[in-house]
């Protein structure tokens, strides 16, 4: 593993490759680079880490308020602004939710709370927007 934990943070060891960066850790190794047939593009990483961040959060605010979800779905869609090193400008996230007896503005409620608890989206809340939509499909038993 690669990654050493401290009381002050985190600290990761990439190394540099012909094509981009690599390193391992408890799950695998992780290939990063600028071009997508040698790894994953950095812009890719930060969209995933905000929608599962976000998604795991509310999942568990789900679990523990009891609520019947049977499938969540994400799905990101970043704005990139190309004057300014094509910087992400913008992340919705829409969540499609199956499940039974399902409340919409619960479901933005309990998004709210995951949205104040997501460390990702907290660490980029002044600088790229998020937002959220949720559909709601009802399953019948």
């Amino acid at each position: 593993m690669k990654m050493i934990k401290f009381m002050e943070g985190i600290i990761m060891e990439l190394y540099l490759k012909e094509n981009g960066l690599r390193t391992s850790l408890e799950y695998g190794e992780l290939e990063i680079s600028g071009d997508e047939t040698y790894g994953f593009r950095p812009y890719q990483l930060m969209i995933a880490s905000i929608a599962g961040c976000s998604g795991s959060v509310f999942r568990k605010i789900l679990a523990k308020q009891r609520i019947e979800v049977e499938d969540i779905q994400i799905t990101a869609e970043a704005t990139r602004n190309p004057d300014e090193a094509n910087r992400i400008e913008k992340i919705t996230l829409h969540f499609i939710i199956k499940g039974h007896h399902l409340d919409p503005e619960k479901m933005y409620k309990n998004l709210a709370i995951a949205r104040k608890n997501c460390s990702m989206v907290r660490s980029v809340e002044n600088s790229i927007e998020i937002e959220e939509t949720v559909k709601t499909i009802e399953l019948s038993r």
